[in-house]
């Protein structure tokens, strides 16, 4: 049987989940339990953060919530893909895809020229696979892990993937 698989609009209630799932997505990549105590409040799921537009959006799988990312608007021109998370059993199905072509609709829809995202580096290829280009790197937030000490950042430039 094909799984039955949905983009929908979560919901600010959902906050909790998502945490949960972020930290199960951050944590499948062989960080140190010290660094993902460390981690928590970075990771945590702030409703509030994404308002008022809340352009945050949950795969479903058979009706079962399995990954989330969400888009924070930077000015008129500019969005940010905020999070991708995928719950690792879940890796490598498609999912990932499916939510990166969904969140570059949002944008093209909303009119946002340009889209700029924050991601471990352990998620570098499948953005450069997505078409995604390495700008630059900061510091991540957090430090204590192996690979904690630089986030890379990618843009996705106009007529990249159909922005405009």
């Amino acid at each position: 049987m094909t799984p039955n698989r949905r983009i929908r609009p979560a919901e600010p209630s959902e906050g909790p989940f998502l945490t949960e799932l972020t930290i199960r997505s951050k944590a499948h990549w062989g960080y140190s339990e010290a660094f993902m105590t460390a981690a928590t409040p970075e990771l945590e799921f702030r409703a509030e953060k994404f308002m008022p537009d809340f352009l945050v959006y949950v795969l479903e799988l058979n009706n079962t919530r399995v990954d989330f990312c969400s888009l924070l608007r930077v000015d008129d021109n500019k969005v940010e893909l905020h999070d991708l998370f995928i719950d690792p059993p879940h890796i490598g199905h498609g999912h990932g895809t499916s939510l990166w072509l969904f969140a570059l609709e949002v944008a093209r829809g909303r009119g946002f020229k340009r889209l700029t995202l924050t991601a471990d580096p352990n998620a570098e290829p499948f953005y450069l696979a997505q078409g995604a280009v390495r700008i630059e790197e900061k510091p991540s937030p957090v430090q204590g892990g192996p690979l904690s000490a630089r986030a890379q950042v990618f843009a996705l430039r106009p007529g990249n993937l159909g922005l405009r």
